[in-house]
């Protein structure tokens, strides 16, 4: 997927009262309650995606919630870390039918790319 169309998918896929939210390149954003206490908002992400980001197996940043989403295609896979989600669009994934945990897995291995190598493609506000 472009940027563009994963920029789309994610607008939709987040709560419309969530207004500042910054995307990475793989897929994995994060949600601001309140940016306005937020110095450099990127500075920020990349900060917040470098701890929380990367997996472990057999620590909380291996756990993962699979979500379904109702107004755009594909699943949000939540973990580790508050106001953090992936998006992962059913082209990305080999099963036509995935479950939970094939979604989860892929959801959260997207992540660690963000978490090891974090690239800012969106900032939203």
């Amino acid at each position: 997927m472009d940027n563009f169309s994963i920029i789309e998918h994610v607008t939709l896929a987040i709560n419309p009262q969530f207004k500042d939210w910054v995307l990475f390149k793989n897929g994995t954003y994060i949600i601001f309650d309140d940016i306005a206490n937020v110095g450099n908002v990127k500075d920020e992400a990349i900060k917040l995606m470098k701890e929380y980001g990367p997996v472990f197996g057999g620590t909380p940043a291996g756990d993962f919630n699979t979500i379904y989403l109702t107004e755009t295609e594909g699943w949000l896979v939540a973990g580790h870390g508050y106001g953090m989600y992936t998006y992962v669009h059913p082209s990305e994934l080999e099963n036509d039918t995935p479950n939970d945990l094939e979604i989860g897995l892929f959801g959260r291995s997207k992540r660690n790319l963000d978490g090891m190598d974090p690239e800012i493609i969106h900032v939203n506000k």
